[in-house]
């Protein structure tokens, strides 16, 4: 497989070994030839040649074949100027191993066909080891990290967040109002502390195994708590497990991002909750969450998705506040405040990057 070269207008990426790599020193908050960049989700949907392997294979299938997940992952690397690669997965499949029975709908998402509705259905679940259940995509990584080390570009591995995978479980899928997940964290606090310290062993094996498999950093997605639980929740029912993830994930050895969505109202807390980079979504300026947080971490974000859907000239504006508001953030990564739509055109990624690396070469 033959690297694309980089795009002419961008600085040249350092070369050696791979901690070298500019998203990984933004990463530790060291300085960088120019601002790294990289998107959620940016290998998908949106792609032509994503397309074209998902018409003839389910997600499933694709995250559980190491060569085909390898692939889906390093397609955008071929088309972008991306800084740092992320494994294509999905945050549910160590649910599968905990003994649920998980599928992908068309036209509806993630549907789990066992969710659980009561405590007994908690202490069964099982916490087996990720390189029994999740072996595929440990290969998928290695199969990554090979072929991207001679371009000095890292790979990152990811996992759901505690309260997140514990929303899907109970739900069966996503919702609005959260309201079994809720109702079960109120009424049986037992059982809610059983689950969450079940899922902290599955994920923070997990995550450990995919640094051990080549992972370079780890993300640790918590997409659902902002937008289910206010602020003596969050502090009740989530940050004592999440502290203990990114506690546990200190022996991976590699910066670990701590992304949220809907989280503005307490960013502090989730700050405390652990995480070398703290990723956000686009609801606030960076500026406002770097202030809140006490200027202590790295940032990573946070253009809104859907301004990459507008003409140049509105989403170049959104870039440049994004880059302004960065203006004073130690180690900042160019990101989405959330994942790419199915429908974003490619050239939009394509510019956007560009654009990024030459606005802030330094």
């Amino acid at each position: 497989m033959t690297a694309r070269p980089l795009h002419a207008g961008a600085p040249a990426r350092e070369t050696g070994t791979e901690p070298e790599a500019r998203f990984l020193r933004a990463c530790r908050g060291l300085p960088t030839d120019c601002t790294p960049v990289w998107f959620m989700r940016q290998a998908g949907r949106y792609l032509p040649e994503y397309r074209e392997l998902r018409s003839r294979y389910s997600m499933l299938d694709l995250i559980r074949t190491p060569d085909l997940a390898a692939e889906v992952t390093l397609q955008p690397l071929r088309v972008f100027d991306f800084d740092a690669a992320i494994i294509f997965a999905d945050i549910l499949p160590p649910l599968i191993g905990m003994g649920l029975k998980l599928d992908f709908v068309k036209g509806e998402g993630p549907v789990i066909e066992n969710p659980l509705s009561r405590a007994l259905d908690i202490d069964l679940l099982a916490t087996p080891p990720a390189t029994e259940t999740l072996a595929p995509t440990l290969a998928a990584i290695r199969l990554v990290a090979t072929e991207l080390a001679p371009r000095g570009i890292p790979v990152i591995g990811f996992a759901g967040a505690p309260f997140t995978l514990a929303s899907y479980a109970i739900e069966g899928g996503g919702s609005k109002h959260y309201i079994k997940t809720k109702s079960l964290m109120y009424r049986e606090p037992s059982a809610w502390r059983r689950l969450m310290v079940k899922l902290v062993t599955v994920q923070t094996d997990y995550l450990l195994a995919q640094a051990e498999a080549g992972a370079a950093a780890l993300q640790v997605f918590d997409s659902w708590a902002g937008l289910a639980l206010g602020r003596e929740d969050y502090r009740r029912f989530v940050q004592p497990y999440n502290e203990m993830l990114f506690g546990a994930l200190q022996r991976a050895g590699v910066p670990v991002i701590n992304f949220s969505t809907g989280t503005a109202a307490y960013i502090d807390l989730v700050a405390a909750s652990g995480g070398d980079v703290i990723g956000v979504d686009w609801r606030m300026p960076l500026a406002w969450y770097h202030e809140r947080i006490g200027g202590a971490k790295p940032l990573q974000g946070n253009l809104d998705p859907v301004a990459l859907l507008a003409p140049w000239r509105d989403l170049k504006f959104q870039v440049d506040a994004v880059l302004q508001s960065a203006q004073g953030v130690r180690g900042h990564i160019f990101n989405l405040g959330h994942g790419i739509f199915p429908d974003t055109p490619v050239d939009a990624v394509r510019r956007v990057v560009d654009y990024v690396h030459e606005q802030t070469a330094r």
